[in-house]
């Protein structure tokens, strides 16, 4: 998937940039990360982001607002953003993450939060 990194989340959703283009999960080893718990309370008006889908990071050119509302590309595609699925909270991590999962074939967004400084 070009244009993006992959994050690792662990069952508890720690998010850690990867050097591959595959989402991973975590078996541990990031567990005492600082944004640890971070992750764990992260939620949209959707629920929590990590209790139901893996989180990407996103690079800066596969993210924009327009009118107010985000999009993302993913799998080559731009992806509208519900606006419930926006986290409101300011972004500790940096890069912009979105949480996509797959229902009825169609990618779909559980959370996304635009990058640090927007």
């Amino acid at each position: 998937m070009a244009g993006y990194h992959a994050v690792a989340i662990s069952t508890l959703c720690i998010a850690i940039l990867f050097p591959n283009h595959s989402s991973a999960r975590d078996n541990g080893q990031f567990a005492n990360s600082p944004l640890k718990q971070w992750f764990d309370k992260l939620a949209s008006g959707k629920g929590l982001c990590c209790s139901f889908a893996d989180g990407v990071s996103v690079k800066d050119v596969d993210w924009d607002a327009q009118d107010g509302h985000y999009r993302v590309r993913l799998h080559g595609e731009w992806v509208d953003v519900p606006d419930t699925a926006l986290v409101t909270e300011p972004n500790r991590f940096g890069p912009a993450v979105v949480w996509p999962y797959e229902e009825a074939g169609k990618t779909q967004i559980r959370c996304f939060m635009p990058g640090a400084g927007t």
